[in-house]
C-alpha cells in the first residue's frame, strides 16, 4: 500500500483529527496562532497520528477519543520540531523555511511550549489516566533524548549503542506512545498493549535510521531539507559511525574532523566514503531488522484491515525516499 492508501483506511478519522488540530490551535495571542499554524500545516506525513488511529481501530475502539489522542500526539511532535530546529540552527524543513528562520528562536521556543501545554490540557479533557501517564513518560524521555543528542554532537567517539539510545528516546518513544495509547483506548489486554508499544518502538527506530541515511543519499528537493544537515551540525549518525569504523586512516581522519568541527567542506568525499564503506547498506539492514521486529509484534492482534494498515505503515518506514 502507498501512504495514501493506508490513510484511506481511516479517512473519516483522519479528517476529524485535522478539524480538532485547527480548533485546538487557536489562541487569543495572535503570534501564537501564526507560528503554530505555520508549523502544523507545513505538509508533514502525519505518521504518528495515523498510527494512533490505526492502533485504536485495530483494538476495536468504536468511540472518538482516539481523534483527540491523535491530535495530542501531533501537537507534541510539532512542539519537538520547533525546539529541534532552534537547537540545531536549522533553516529548512519540509521544503520551506523553518519557523525559527521566519519568526525567530525565542518565538519558536515559546510556541513549542504552548503546544506542549495545549496537548496536556487536551489529555485532561480525555480523562484517561493511563494516557496521561504514557504521554508524561514519553515527553520526559524525548527531552532526555534531546540532551543526549546534544552531548553526542561533535563527538567522533560516539558509539552505535549511544546513537541507538538517542533515537529510541528522541524519535521512537513518541511512535511507541501513540501505538500504546491506541491499545489503551481500545481497552486491549495488557499483552496487546505491550505488543503495540514494541511495534511503535521498532517502527520509530526504523524511521529515524532511514532518515539519517537519507541525509547522505537523497535528492534535496524531495527530502525537504538541506543535504548534509547532520554533518553540518556535527551529528555522528549511524552511517558516519559505521564508515569511520571501517575506513582507512585517511577516511577516518576526514570523518572525525568533520564531526568535531561541523561544516560541509568535505561533504562529497564523505558521502562517497559512507556509501563505498557500507554505511548506508548497514543502516538499511538495521532499519529492515527493526521493521521485521515491528511486524512480528503485530502477531497477537486480531486480523483486520487496520492491522494490515499497521503492517503496511511499518513497510513504508523503510521504503520511503523522503
Amino acid at each position: 500500500m502507498t501512504l495514501e492508501q493506508i490513510r484511506e483506511l481511516v479517512t473519516a478519522d483522519f479528517q476529524a483529527v485535522d478539524r480538532v488540530v485547527k480548533h485546538r490551535l487557536h489562541s487569543q495571542v495572535t503570534l501564537v496562532d501564526q507560528v503554530a499554524t505555520y508549523i502544523i500545516h507545513a505538509g508533514g506525513k502525519r505518521l504518528r497520528p495515523l498510527l494512533v488511529l490505526l492502533a485504536a481501530r485495530a483494538c476495536g475502539h468504536l468511540g472518538d477519543q482516539h481523534i483527540e489522542a491523535a491530535a495530542i500526539v501531533e501537537f507534541i511532535h510539532t512542539a519537538t520540531l520547533l525546539h529541534d530546529d532552534v537547537v540545531d540552527g536549522s533553516s529548512l524543513r519540509r521544503g520551506r523555511d523553518t519557523a525559527n528562520e521566519v519568526f525567530g528562536n525565542a518565538t519558536s521556543v515559546l510556541v513549542g511550549d504552548f503546544l506542549y501545554s495545549r496537548a496536556f490540557q487536551m489529555m485532561v479533557t480525555l480523562d484517561r489516566m493511563p494516557v496521561m501517564q504514557i504521554m508524561a513518560d514519553a515527553t520526559n524521555a524525548i527531552a532526555e533524548g534531546e540532551v543526549l543528542q546534544l552531548m553526542n554532537a561533535h563527538d567522533p567517539n560516539t558509539s552505535e549503542e549511544r546513537y541507538i539510545d538517542v533515537i529510541r528516546r528522541k524519535t521512537a518513544r513518541l511512535f511507541q506512545a501513540g501505538a500504546q495509547i491506541g491499545a489503551v483506548l481500545g481497552d486491549a489486554p495488557a499483552a496487546i498493549e505491550d505488543s503495540l508499544a514494541r511495534y511503535g518502538q521498532h517502527i520509530g527506530t526504523a524511521f529515524q535510521l532511514v532518515d539519517d541515511a537519507l541525509d547522505y543519499q537523497a535528492d534535496e528537493a524531495s527530502l525537504g531539507k538541506h543535504l548534509g544537515d547532520d554533518l553540518a551540525e556535527g551529528k555522528p549518525t549511524l552511517p558516519l559511525i559505521y564508515a569511520m569504523q571501517h575506513g582507512n586512516d585517511a577516511q577516518r581522519r576526514m570523518i572525525r574532523l568533520a564531526i568535531e568541527e561541523g561544516g560541509l567542506g568535505n561533504l562529497q568525499e564523505i558521502t562517497r566514503a559512507v556509501a563505498s564503506l557500507g554505511g548506508l547498506a548497514y543502516t538499511a539492514r538495521l532499519a529492515q531488522s527493526e521493521v521485521d521486529q515491528a511486524l512480528a509484534a503485530l502477531a497477537p492482534l486480531p486480523e483486520s484491515v487496520f492491522k494490515e494498515g499497521l503492517s503496511e505503515l511499518a513497510k513504508f518506514a523503510v521504503a520511503r525516499r523522503h
